[in-house]
């Protein structure tokens, strides 16, 4: 399941998106304005944003050009400004698409499908899968890292105890293999 992050400060905008996702099977994480947006890429696996431009706080181009800084993941910019000039500015600094308020949400859906499957498919994402690090092992969805001491499965953190975590790293080392209880301890 893909994480998607909807940024805006209309409330109901953000509902109705949320509805359309869910019925996608996307899981929707939400932010009212640019500080919030950014806090929650810091503290969850985001998958692709949607980012309202005219925010309180930190408008929307401001949050792209933090979020450029350090994340390489679709940004779907929305905006109420229609001018060719507006939508040039937002893919300039960043954005993957645009699209203008009001909106066909079956557009935006499509929108959104489209870049979660370039990012996972072609993109930043199936780079990051195939680099291969010593110290990172995946199973399906489920990723240990060992340099981090993070456990994700399907881009959420599971919360392990220290020993758990080291039987995991030792059954994930040796996959396919068999072992008695007191040979994992």
């Amino acid at each position: 399941m893909y994480n998607i992050l909807v940024c805006d400060d209309d409330k109901e905008i953000v509902s109705a998106i949320e509805i359309y996702l869910n019925k996608q099977g996307y899981n929707v994480l939400k932010a009212f304005d640019g500080n919030e947006c950014l806090d929650m890429l810091r503290s969850n696996t985001i998958h692709l944003v949607i980012l309202d431009i005219m925010m309180p706080n930190k408008d929307g181009i401001e949050t792209l050009k933090e979020i450029r800084k350090y994340k390489c993941l679709p940004v779907i910019m929305l905006s109420a400004k229609s001018e060719d000039s507006d939508k040039i500015h937002g893919l300039d600094l960043g954005a993957d698409d645009y699209v203008t308020k009001p909106f066909n949400p079956l557009e935006l859906i499509a929108r959104v499908n489209s870049n979660i499957r370039r990012y996972t498919k072609l993109g930043a994402m199936s780079e990051k899968k195939s680099e291969k690090k010593e110290n990172v092992y995946q199973t399906g969805e489920l990723i240990l890292d060992d340099e981090t001491k993070k456990v994700t499965s399907e881009g959420k953190e599971i919360k392990l105890t220290a020993t758990e975590f080291k039987i995991l790293k030792f059954l994930m080392k040796n996959k396919g293999k068999v072992y008695s209880i007191p040979e994992i301890y």
